[in-house]
């Protein structure tokens, strides 16, 4: 159902405390990305009850509200024109006859009497969410550093998605010898974006770090130069584009880092040309005689790890990484992947971990089946899953992590073992020399499809990604109808007082 993006965006914005309280406003695929002044004003129940919202997360100062493709899109535009235009106002309070669904479907559970299985896993998630916060004060510098470094690749995943999926239809059009009058048009269209992405970094890495992004971008740009070319470093030339997206990274950190030195230094009239002029001369020099070698040489190594650990120990490396994917999400440590998979799609036009990792997330709708065949009684649970599921298929997995199974507690473990088990399927294709990748992050699940490459042909990569999805759901599944202990999850579910209630 199509939600209506201006009332949810105004709704979202008097849940988290009002204009006053926002600090930054940025989207990815799924998830509208609030800094909060005051992460504690946020109302999560009320936040997690509003129709079209299938997940939150709150901490660090910052709060994430999944919404899903597309109805994020339209829900940032407005959010972000009323954040504009409204004055600072104390958001109202919550209503406080109702607790907040877990299922991010709108509907409230129930307001008193006997307590459901749901009710009982939705305060087990919001008592893991707090804990987890609690204990995470001595990861905050790890924390802040990977929500840095998302808000430097986040914005970057649309126009990675897009080209991706036209570099697709390209490749279909090329293999077929279709419209060969289209072909170097969509070649030009498709590529363009990644043959400057290194700008791109440049000017968000500037934004995000407190430098002018302009400046960023400017210095970031020498790394893709062609002129770079005639530039001698530890007894080699470069290469354009040698170091790709973390060149581009290191470069505009270091621009970033002199720009503030020399900010307040010179007198007013002078600053507005010394310092721009300062910034990209020595953050140049140092791009071009050490950020570039160095990064190239890290980039290089990336790519080759990553194919060697995938040709050698390709159903072990699946099943590892596969395994582990979904406590990575949960603890926010999978945004230390994303320039790794920037990297990859540089260097070789597709990353080969992504649909690895992809297979956790099949885990995890596996593992919701069984809950939902198990306790055929517990009708509340039931819609929570129905209403968390689609949105599973198509890579969401946050509905469910925090609305069933990591509340649960031992679906959690056997979803990881589905994930894993996905992971080495594909795996073991890729040490038989089928290597399986996508051509942007930010999609998975079934999303992935449009957005698949390899070494082979279209169709026996499909085959290979759709053989690891159907692997997932099935040990998944498997695994937690015998070993989840759903049965007992279900008798633990006992009447409990309504705090609303007198």
């Amino acid at each position: 159902m199509r939600i209506d993006s201006s009332s949810t965006a105004a709704a979202i914005l008097s849940l988290v405390g009002g204009p006053a309280n926002v600090t930054s406003v940025a989207c990815c695929m799924t998830r509208l990305r609030l800094g909060l002044a005051d992460a504690s004003r946020a109302d999560e129940e009320a936040l997690r009850a509003l129709p079209g919202v299938l997940g939150l997360v709150v901490a660090d100062g910052s709060c994430q509200v999944v919404l899903g493709p597309g109805a994020v899109t339209r829900v940032t535009a407005d959010f972000e024109k009323l954040t504009a235009s409204a004055s600072p106002a104390r958001a109202p309070a919550s209503p406080s006859g109702a607790p907040g669904s877990i299922d991010g479907s709108g509907a409230s559970s129930p307001a008193a009497g006997t307590a459901s299985l749901a009710d009982v896993l939705g305060a087990r998630g919001a008592a893991s969410r707090q804990a987890r916060r609690a204990g995470a004060s001595g990861a905050s510098g790890l924390k802040n550093a990977l929500r840095r470094l998302a808000g430097v690749f986040v914005p970057l995943i649309p126009a990675l998605v897009g080209c991706g999926i036209l570099a697709g239809v390209n490749g279909l059009l090329l293999n077929a010898g279709w419209l060969p009058g289209l072909t170097p048009a969509l070649t030009a269209v498709a590529s363009g974006f990644m043959a400057l992405i290194a700008v791109f970094v440049g000017l968000n890495t500037a934004k995000e770090f407190g430098g002018t992004p302009i400046l960023g971008g400017a210095v970031a740009a020498i790394v893709v130069h062609p002129g770079v070319a005639k530039v001698t470093a530890f007894g080699v030339h470069l290469a354009p584009g040698q170091g790709g997206v973390l060149g581009a990274l290191a470069a505009a950190l270091l621009a970033t880092y002199v720009e503030k030195r020399c900010r307040g230094r010179f007198p007013d009239a002078l600053d507005v040309l010394l310092t721009p002029a300062l910034t990209v001369l020595v953050a140049g020099l140092g791009t071009l005689y050490g950020l570039m070698y160095a990064a190239g040489a890290v980039s290089s190594a990336i790519g080759t790890a990553a194919n060697w650990l995938l040709a050698t120990t390709g159903a072990f490396a699946g099943l590892v990484l596969g395994g582990l994917f979904l406590p990575l999400v949960m603890l926010g440590l999978h945004q230390a992947l994303i320039p790794v998979h920037a990297t990859l799609i540089e260097q070789q036009g597709y990353t080969v971990l992504l649909p690895v990792l992809a297979m956790a997330g099949a885990g995890q709708v596996g593992a919701a089946l069984a809950v939902y065949v198990r306790l055929r009684h517990d009708a509340s649970l039931r819609t929570t899953i129905r209403s968390a599921l689609p949105a599973g298929l198509l890579g969401v997995g946050e509905p469910l992590i925090y609305g069933v199974s990591l509340p649960l507690g031992r679906p959690f473990l056997t979803a990881c073992a589905g994930g894993a088990a996905g992971g080495a399927f594909v795996g073991f294709f890729a040490m038989l020399g089928d290597r399986v990748g996508a051509t942007a992050i930010g999609p998975s699940g079934w999303a992935l499809f449009p957005l698949l490459a390899g070494n082979r042909g279209p169709g026996e990569t499909a085959a290979i990604y759709a053989g690891g999805l159907l692997t997932g759901y099935a040990v998944g599944f498997a695994a937690t109808y015998a070993f989840g202990g759903v049965a007992a999850a279900a008798a633990a579910a006992t009447p409990v007082r309504d705090p609303h209630r007198s």
